[in-house]
């Protein structure tokens, strides 16, 4: 009995390894994307995006629809990189049969050492520890995640999968997770694998409900990756991750009201030079981890623009260079050159200047931080501070002071400066006589003891002016101080020092708000249901008094609002007249005017109508022709006029005969709205869009689309189900095409106000663009 067991386990395991082999044999990128030998990268590139859209799982219901995507994917993966093109074309593979061979002997030889029925069948062949032994070092458990990784995530953001055993989509997406991560990991992403059958908190502390899933964490923040698998894709969804003002591009023009903001900032300024158009994920993450020691700014050597910069520090075009700027901004305080800029070359090139050489203290950590607490006799560090105050007063004191730390930079030694009226505190207990220094500046050498504020410090005895004398004196001073550590005899207790750059009450009452909404979000979302019941209740019962309420109301004034009645206009400003249908509206939205203005959407007021339209704000376009535009216009006024009232609605109308080639472009993206036409359809130019509604979300890059009601029929709208040609055609359906004859061009727009109703709901279905394409 146990040696038929065993032999059955073994034809099993020949059996699966043989029908990988004979996949991985099988898979030609060439005949899954429909492209020759001889395709250009162009021709790979856009046989690629037209069978992604068709197969795309979101888009295309069939079963097998996920599987020919992944294949999709990876034919593409292939051969858009040319040297795993160049492999295939080869030796038949892309370069990874050797590693395939190593794995399959590593699963055989780990079956035959582990050779138990129960375990070995059960997790066969999908068990992650024989899928692949590379993730394990990045393994996430819940106390690390919690203690090391979210804190780290204000640093660096983390790029996260959640796998599990059986998981068929893992074990597609682990060539393309494997390579991602390698690289990413290089470029300074954090990386984490989560196994949601042996984590099962973790991953439901992360909202991950199914596997495979991707997700981003940065600043303590999630956000999941909805997107295709595939390399550029994660790439450009970790630089999505990253906030969007962290560099700033510099030219002639701006390069030294950037430099100069040292004083304000309390930063050092950084500049990199190289010659990529855009800026280098590198560098962007290397801004996110110093953000709160310097500031980042990108200059593209290849610009016009940008010559005056280049020539006045001497730039090698060629070679990327990164040079930091301190208190004297025509020369940099230090300069890198590396033809290849590497993590660890940029970051110990950074983590050398993270301060002025004169830096203000503004708050308790960076005085913590220039001014550690003594460890022991060899290792004391000791701070220079000047008392000083602001104006024009006190610059030469600063100026003079300044000029002295340069000279006398040490390990040792740092040389910081604070103002006295914004730190009276520190200042006051340092400066015992009052009237020696007052309206002048003083200069203090202190050593930190502990942490408690103790410290142990001497005050010059003379107002700090600048002069040689003071020059000489204080560096004697110093001089002594390195034989004689006794020469601070004076010790006192300082208070923490005021946040200088903290936000003022209401703002961070505000703040505190947005957190304290943000934990009850997350608590809605991750916590137990028991422990939030009390609190739905009480929010269920809050809204079901509200809208009782608001419902009682309307129904109480319907006979009030019944003869309300707009009028009516044509053109850019339609009006509509008084319809006995307005009495079943709730007067809940109550227009503001008496007419319906509707603004032709044209390649003039493209931009501020649809593109840069405010979040929140959508345009409801409607589509028509020369020839229906009187008939259609009246209608959708007079459909629209109750939905007025919302500030947030804008409505507009698209002419087809200018316009069909952007509209066509959209409705691309509709799921079966219009299919994407190939050559050989002979109805393509015939086809009739007048009629169309469609809610234009600019900021979100979204639309909704209302399909014309067909003519003849008196039902609703066209439903998802139904067939697009069809629909378009009626004398596909054995049914004459209608006249456009004003009643059935009015029939088109039928039930358009109940459409309204559901996208003010948010229960229509959206379609995602990657951009609004050119009207024009």
């Amino acid at each position: 009995m146990e040696l038929g067991r065993a032999g059955l386990v073994w034809a099993l395991l020949l059996a699966a390894l043989g029908a990988q082999a004979a996949a991985a044999g099988d898979f030609d990128p060439y005949r899954i994307l429909g492209i020759g030998r001889s395709s250009s990268q162009a021709d790979i590139k856009k046989a690629y995006k037209q069978l992604a859209r068709e197969w795309h799982p979101d888009k295309n219901k069939d079963p097998g629809a996920e599987d020919k995507f992944i294949q999709i994917s990876k034919a593409y993966e292939i051969l858009s990189n040319e040297e795993k093109r160049a492999n295939f074309d080869r030796y038949g593979d892309a370069g990874e049969s050797q590693g395939y061979s190593q794995h399959q002997h590593h699963q055989f030889h780990h079956f035959h050492e582990g050779f138990y029925f129960d375990e070995s069948f059960f997790h066969f062949p999908f068990n992650s520890e024989r899928r692949d032994t590379s993730d394990e070092k990045y393994l996430l458990h819940f106390s690390h995640y919690i203690n090391e990784i979210v804190p780290d995530s204000f640093k660096k953001p983390y790029l996260i999968k959640i796998t599990s055993d059986w998981c068929f989509s893992c074990i597609h997406i682990e060539p393309v997770w494997k390579e991602v991560a390698q690289e990413l990991e290089v470029l300074g992403v954090g990386i984490g694998v989560v196994h949601a059958g042996y984590e099962r908190r973790l991953a439901h502390h992360l909202g991950a409900h199914s596997t495979p899933s991707l997700l981003g964490l940065i600043n303590g923040k999630i956000t999941f990756f909805h997107n295709a698998v595939i390399q550029e894709n994660l790439r450009q969804f970790v630089e999505s991750l990253l906030p969007g003002n962290l560099v700033e591009k510099i030219t002639d023009k701006n390069y030294i009201r950037f430099l100069s903001n040292w004083k304000k900032e309390n930063k050092p300024h950084v500049l990199l030079f190289d010659h990529l158009p855009v800026v280098p994920l590198l560098y962007k993450l290397t801004a996110f981890a110093y953000r709160d020691y310097l500031s980042f700014g990108y200059v593209y050597v290849g610009l016009r623009g940008t010559e005056e910069l280049s020539s006045q520090y001497n730039i090698n075009v060629y070679t990327p260079t990164m040079m930091i700027f301190k208190e004297h901004i025509d020369r940099p305080a230090d300069v890198v050159q590396a033809r290849d800029m590497k993590k660890q070359l940029i970051d110990d090139f950074l983590s050398q200047n993270k301060f002025l050489m004169v830096a203000r203290l503004t708050n308790q950590r960076l005085f913590q931080e220039l001014c550690p607490v003594k460890k022991s006799h060899r290792q004391r560090k000791h701070c220079v501070v000047l008392l000083t105050g602001e104006g024009d007063k006190f610059a030469e004191a600063y100026e003079t002071f300044l000029t002295f730390a340069v000279a006398n930079t040490k390990d040792t030694l740092k040389f910081v400066h604070i103002y006295n009226e914004r730190q009276p505190e520190f200042a006051d207990a340092l400066l015992m006589d009052e009237e020696t220094y007052r309206g002048k500046s003083a200069v203090v050498i202190l050593e930190r003891r502990n942490n408690a504020g103790k410290v142990a410090y001497k005050t010059l005895e003379e107002p700090w002016q600048g002069r040689k004398e003071d020059n000489f004196i204080l560096l004697d001073l110093l001089d002594q101080l390195r034989t004689d550590p006794g020469l601070l005899s004076t010790e006192t207790v300082l208070a923490d020092l005021n946040d200088e750059l903290a936000p003022m009450f209401l703002i961070r009452w505000l703040y505190s708000i947005l957190d304290y909404v943000s934990d009850c979000w997350d608590s809605l979302f991750h916590s137990n249901w028991r422990e939030m019941m009390p609190l739905l209740s009480l929010l269920f019962s809050a809204l079901f008094i509200l809208f009782g309420t608001v419902i009682v109301q309307a129904f109480s004034d319907s006979s009030d609002t019944r003869d309300s009645p707009p009028s009516e206009k044509e053109g850019t400003a339609a009006k509509t007249k008084n319809d006995a249908s307005f009495s079943k509206e709730s007067n809940s939205r109550i227009p503001k005017k008496g007419f319906v203005e509707v603004t032709e959407l044209t390649d003039i007021n493209y931009n501020s109508n649809l593109v840069r339209l405010r979040p929140g704000h959508m345009n409801v376009v409607l589509i028509l022709s020369n020839a229906t535009k009187t008939v259609l216009l009246q209608k959708f006024a007079l459909e629209v006029y109750t939905f007025t009232g919302s500030s947030s609605l804008h409505f507009s109308f698209l002419s087809l005969d200018k316009h069909r080639e952007w509209l066509e472009y959209l409705l691309e993206f509709a799921q079966d709205a219009a299919p994407i036409p190939n050559q050989y359809d002979k109805h393509f130019l015939e086809r009739d869009y007048t009629g169309y509604v469609l809610a234009l979300n600019g900021h979100k890059k979204y639309f909704c689309l209302f399909k014309p009601h067909r003519s003849g029929d008196e039902g609703g709208t066209l439903a998802s189900g139904e067939d697009y040609n069809s629909s378009l055609h009626p004398e596909a359906r054995g049914k004459p095409s209608c006249s456009p004859g004003s009643r059935s061009l009015k029939n088109k727009l039928h039930k358009l106000s109940f459409w309204m109703e559901r996208l003010l709901e948010g229960s229509l279905q959206r379609f995602y663009i990657p951009s609004w394409p050119a009207l024009d």
